[in-house]
């Protein structure tokens, strides 16, 4: 045997696996994943809620019809002419807008109630779409499912998965003074025990155990099991007789039926361990001594099985992190705080997420918890917390973080990311394109999505860039051209034409900082129109997809958006103009292996023949680095 360090050994056989090894898959009802692997992303075939729901008990009233309620003129409402009663989760119909709690309401007169304050559009009612959108990505591929995400999955309308076939391992125990363990031992004798210990391994590595029975010390005899076990599963484990003895024939039977990488590792306990390709299949020799198979398994078994299965190791861990938003919370209360982690520079930063009862898809996003207890009013930004991670430090530390703005490419690229580049994520947080150069500001992310149009030099992106970042050597890595316009419902049956348009309808903006809310200020104060003067200007979404559920539900007649989002939710769109949709960061990043993959990705054809197939792209520059 020649010995090599054991991480050249597993990369050299890594990269030999992953040129032989082929995935299959199979549909699997969702109430039945739990702990499957996603082959592919999965996406959302209807929101959550399905419609606007009231959020409270109490009654349904028209916002508008309320403005004169106050504790000196208290305003009294008649049943069926100025409310309807409404339960938690009832919808919440036009022309109702909003919702008044029931411990809110006075006693008046039958069918009548009595209020002292007036309330603001859509209080206390979830929009449709709130938690879910139709058309998002609910899971990435290569996505380990939890019970948290079966419920979203359900709610998204998703009865059934493409998940990646468990594969199957061989095991075939050998030695002639091997015994099965319901057998009395005799002098000479040894319980095989190793293959049992496999087996559960196996199962715990995401695979199907297939174990044989023992097979001598005969050459023949091992060589036919080893080939008819190669040709019934997908990785063979063969333990015993990996070492350099007159009856370890292991070697000799591999060499003989495929090809032997690698015969011992530097390892101890562990060294004799035999990595090799037989008809395309990993077939692996352990030593078997106990201890050294366990190693063996550890290092060089389990990375495969997780090749086959898309498992990645994960581990409970607790960690310190950096907050990035300040955190309140009730002395009332122990919180659960949902975050997202990422490691930018040497330190690990924390966003929360949303914190409301009825967010489930903040679960499905959050690396972990952030943990408020009781008696504490909460975290200021920039103060370090403990968190309790879902996910592996190692992952969450090559995982790119991006903070800013939303658009649909941001998902096909984290779909993308870990498929073409293994242990590499993408994460991203839509706060908006202003936020998000703020946070890289900050140092709390890698890139920041932006299409920010400066109104004195009608450049997307760089002025800004170099008003907020006048002190540090920064590049724009150039995203996507994409059409910005109004999205409107099918048919478009308010004749709706251009910006002059939208004074006359009820509008759902973007919030502020937003590229597409300082499109549409660009756009309002050339066509000599006030904010005001837009019904709804202040009503806020969060994402383009958000903006189009509303649209498409009943509860915006309009909304600025993209056309792939309109596009996705089967509305109509209105061109207004096309803007610059890319990603800022420092310099320094581009020498990070993950921002390198990140450019790969968006570079690749692969990424790009996906974009192009939602539609509204333009991606010519698409990965391209301009220096600002």
């Amino acid at each position: 045997m020649n010995t090599i360090p054991a991480e050249e050994a597993a990369a050299i056989y890594r990269n030999a696996v992953l040129k032989v090894m082929h995935r299959e898959t199979q549909m699997v009802k969702t109430e039945e994943s739990l702990g499957r692997i996603t082959a592919s992303a999965v996406y959302a075939r209807y929101c959550s809620p399905l419609y606007n729901a009231a959020a409270m008990d109490g009654i349904a009233v028209i916002s508008a019809h309320t403005a004169t309620a106050s504790e000196v003129t208290p305003l009294v409402l008649k049943q069926g002419v100025d409310y309807q009663v409404v339960d938690t989760g009832d919808p919440v119909r036009m022309p109702y807008d909003a919702v008044i709690m029931a411990e809110d309401l006075l006693d008046a007169e039958e069918d009548s109630v009595k209020i002292t304050a007036s309330v603001p559009a859509w209080q206390h009612i979830r929009p449709v779409g709130e938690d879910i959108v139709a058309g998002e990505m609910l899971l990435a591929g290569n996505h380990k499912i939890r019970p948290i995400d079966i419920g979203v999955l359900l709610s998204g309308g998703i009865v059934e998965i493409e998940a990646i076939k468990k594969p199957k391992a061989g095991i075939i125990p050998t030695g002639t003074e091997i015994i099965e363990a319901d057998q009395v031992p005799r002098e000479g004798d040894i319980i095989e025990s190793n293959s049992r210990m496999f087996a559960a391994m196996t199962e715990s590595s995401g695979g199907i155990p297939r174990r044989y029975p023992p097979i001598p010390d005969d050459y023949e005899k091992i060589k036919h099991a080893v080939q008819g076990a190669v040709k019934e599963n997908d990785i063979v484990i063969v333990n015993a007789g990996s070492s350099a003895g007159t009856e370890d024939y292991t070697v000799h039977i591999l060499k003989e039926l495929g090809e032997v990488l690698v015969h011992g590792v530097a390892i101890k306990p562990g060294k004799p361990v035999i990595l090799s390709i037989v008809e395309g299949k990993p077939v692996i020799g352990l030593p078997g001594y106990p201890v050294s198979a366990y190693i063996d398994f550890e290092n060089f078994v389990r990375p495969v099985m997780d090749l086959y299965s898309g498992e990645t190791n994960s581990s409970r861990n607790v960690m310190k992190a950096v907050l990035s938003k300040r955190l309140v919370s009730s002395l009332k209360h122990k919180e659960y705080v949902r975050v997202k982690v990422g490691k930018v520079d040497d330190r690990f930063v924390a966003s929360p997420l949303a914190r409301g009862a009825g967010a489930a898809m903040s679960l499905v996003r959050a690396d972990g918890f952030c943990i408020i207890e009781k008696n504490s009013e909460g975290y200021e930004a920039g103060e370090t917390v403990s968190v309790e991670l879902f996910r592996d430090i190692e992952e969450i530390s090559n995982t790119v973080v991006a903070i800013g703005s939303h658009d649909l490419i941001l998902d096909i690229l984290a779909d993308r990311m870990p498929l073409t580049h293994p242990g590499i994520y993408l994460s991203s947080t839509h706060v908006g394109s202003m936020a998000g150069l703020m946070a890289l500001k900050r140092g709390e992310a890698h890139i920041a999505p932006t299409h920010l149009l400066d109104e004195d030099t009608g450049v997307y992106n760089i002025p800004y860039l170099k008003r907020l970042f006048s002190d540090r050597d920064m590049v724009l890595i150039k995203g996507v051209r994409r059409i910005q316009g109004i999205i409107v419902k099918k048919g478009n049956p308010l004749g709706i034409k251009e910006i002059r348009d939208l004074t006359g309808v009820n509008y759902v903006n973007r919030q502020r900082g937003a590229g597409t809310r300082v499109f549409l200020d660009y756009k309002l104060k050339e066509a000599g129109i006030a904010p005001s003067e837009v019904n709804g200007y202040d009503r806020e979404a969060a994402t383009h997809m958000a903006v189009a559920a509303l649209v498409k539900n009943g509860g915006a007649d309009a909304g600025m958006g993209i056309y792939s989002a309109a596009k996705a939710m089967d509305l109509d769109f209105i061109p207004v103009g096309e803007e610059e949709y890319d990603f800022a960061t420092e310099k320094k990043n581009l020498e990070l292996p993950k921002i390198q993959a990140f450019i790969e990705v968006l570079k690749s054809s692969g990424f790009k023949e996906k974009a192009m197939t939602i539609g509204g792209y333009e991606l010519s520059m698409a990965g391209e680095i301009i220096e600002v």
